[in-house]
């Protein structure tokens, strides 16, 4: 779930990425937190200080567990977040829906000016906010702003959107007839965002649902909730200088059981939720049962594909960027490199000193292209995957060990040698872990392709355009996302982002993927005097 970012970012950006650092621990005493020293002062530039409540329907409350936010770079406190009760998601979900009431009756393109604004507000804090994504995530500090970036240019798509949705006027076979589609917002709107991109998620879904109509309720992940609670601060500022509810767009911090209370809770309308595939299978299972709507952006196993006619000089600098950006924690990350048999040894040896000039370092330190994982649990996953892939056959080319330095910082590591359909292979591991496989023929590549359970995203190198459309047909990629010549991360908002199979069939940003957050009715309005029956029928 990664949107394309400007060429100057994408630059510095080039292959760092997004790692946040925040777990679950005892409460830190408050001269510890990095909020009270001199280098941090700037995070209350958004509003934030040593507590904060992680509850937002109009007015800011949190009367639940107290939990601390962390830094993935050197694992020391940043500030705290009261999370919500029970009690405060059931008050907040009231006030949401009665803000709809408001909200609703207002025209789609006054809804537009609104997101406007938003996005107005947000550029004013692109960099101080950009730099607590960078903080607490873990991901490099360009990225971060790159992520905020993402939410204005979201809103910039949203205000011109508003002014195009609609159905069509379809011709009658009766006379005297009219038939039209009429769209209107689903209601109330529950986001539920993953730690990885902890603001962008959240303005895909937001920007879109306002401007549709809908009021929002959004819970961030447990692990970044400093950035939910800024970015709430933000936008809620925009609706108080309206005039209009700030439950409009509400928030709820918590754990499981927020999330799963807004899976079950019939009062809400839409459930897009963006996290792993065991996750969301769960989540999909209630949202199903109560015959309630869901939008599933789950996980992904992406392969990128090379042939022997590529370009190598787009290969390797495609494949490093896609496989380290983010230090592997992006949903887009590239997990299998597929080499044909006559470039496979000249990829691995270039791409190999590729990953040993990565440069290693502090997220916020503008050379850094690598930052760390986003938890100690991580770690472990990585520690993990990488015995595994030996166990089952692997050779370790690269990296393979945790490194030896403050924070949760892992190697990137490349793997050789193993089966195309080897357990670990399908397994989509949340860590800068890179399989690289041997192939003979296109037919085993685009087999290969589709056999693993997600159905995210994938890429071709190739220069031989009949093959470039096979992979595009339906015999080709499976995935959501089809690239050629580019890597299987970087997607443009105009594009609707999302996937197919275990990666749960939901598309959000752009194209239609507005349609998700409406209601469709199909409606004949007779104004003759005849009341002539469809399809000819004669009941006299």
């Amino acid at each position: 779930m990664q949107r394309t970012l400007s060429p100057s970012v994408v630059r510095c950006f080039s292959l760092k990425k997004r790692l946040s650092s925040l777990s679950f621990r005892p409460v830190a005493a408050m001269s510890t937190l990095l909020i009270n020293q001199p280098k941090y002062t700037w995070l209350k530039e958004l509003g934030l200080s040593e507590d904060n409540g992680g509850v937002f329907n109009g007015t800011w409350g949190g009367k639940g567990e107290v939990v601390t936010s962390y830094c993935p770079a050197n694992n020391e406190p940043i500030a705290r977040v009261r999370q919500a009760t029970m009690a405060e998601y059931e008050e907040t979900v009231q006030k949401a829906r009665e803000a709809w009431k408001v909200w609703a009756d207002i025209p789609a393109p006054k809804r537009g000016e609104i997101v406007r604004q938003i996005g107005d507000a947000l550029r004013k804090k692109i960099k101080v906010l950009g730099s607590l994504v960078s903080l607490e995530m873990g991901k490099i500090y360009v990225e971060g702003v790159g992520e905020v970036q993402e939410y204005v240019d979201v809103c910039d798509y949203a205000v011109g959107l508003s002014r195009m949705i609609g159905g069509p006027v379809l011709p009658s076979e009766r006379p005297g007839h009219a038939l039209i589609e009429q769209w209107n917002p689903v209601g109330l709107v529950g986001i539920i965002t993953a730690f990885n991109f902890p603001v962008a998620v959240y303005g895909w879904n937001n920007a879109i649902a306002l401007i549709c109509g809908n009021v929002c309720l959004w819970k961030g992940a447990p692990t970044t909730p400093l950035t939910s609670v800024a970015v709430t601060k933000i936008v809620a500022e925009v609706l108080e200088q309206n005039n209009l509810p700030g439950a409009i767009c509400s928030m709820t911090c918590g754990g499981a059981d927020i999330g799963s209370a807004i899976a079950k809770d019939k009062q809400v309308d839409l459930v897009s939720f963006t996290g792993s595939t065991h996750v969301g299978k769960q989540v999909a299972l209630m949202v199903q049962e109560r015959f309630g709507r869901q939008l599933l952006e789950l996980g992904g196993n992406n392969a990128i594909i090379v042939f022997e006619d590529a370009d190598l000089n787009l290969v390797v600098p495609s494949a490093l960027f896609a496989s380290v950006g983010t230090a592997g924690q992006r949903c887009t990350t590239t997990r299998r490199l597929m080499l044909h048999e006559s470039v496979h040894d000249e990829v691995v040896e270039r791409l190999v000193k590729a990953y040993k000039q990565v440069r290693i370092g502090d997220p916020w330190d503008p050379s850094t292209l690598y930052g760390p994982l986003h938890t100690k649990q991580a770690v472990q996953q990585y520690l993990n995957a990488v015995e595994q892939a030996k166990q089952q056959g692997g050779t370790l080319v690269c990296g393979g060990k945790v490194m030896d330095r403050p924070g949760n910082y892992v190697e990137p590591t490349i793997f050789t040698g193993l089966a195309h359909d080897a357990p670990i292979v399908h397994t989509e591991t949340f860590v800068p872990i890179l399989y690289v496989i041997k192939f003979k023929t296109e037919e085993e590549a685009f087999t290969w392709n589709n056999e693993v359970k997600q159905g995210l995203s994938s890429s071709i190198f190739t220069k031989d355009m009949g093959r470039v459309f096979r992979w595009l047909g339906p015999k080709g990629s499976d995935c959501g996302i089809v690239n050629v010549n580019i890597p299987t991360s970087g997607a443009e908002i105009g594009g609707a982002f999302g996937g197919e199979k275990h990666t749960g069939g939901g598309r959000e940003s752009g194209s239609d993927s507005w349609k998700q957050y409406m209601r469709r009715s199909t409606c004949t309005i007779n104004y003759s005097k005849d009341l002539p029956l469809a399809q000819g029928i004669k009941f006299e």
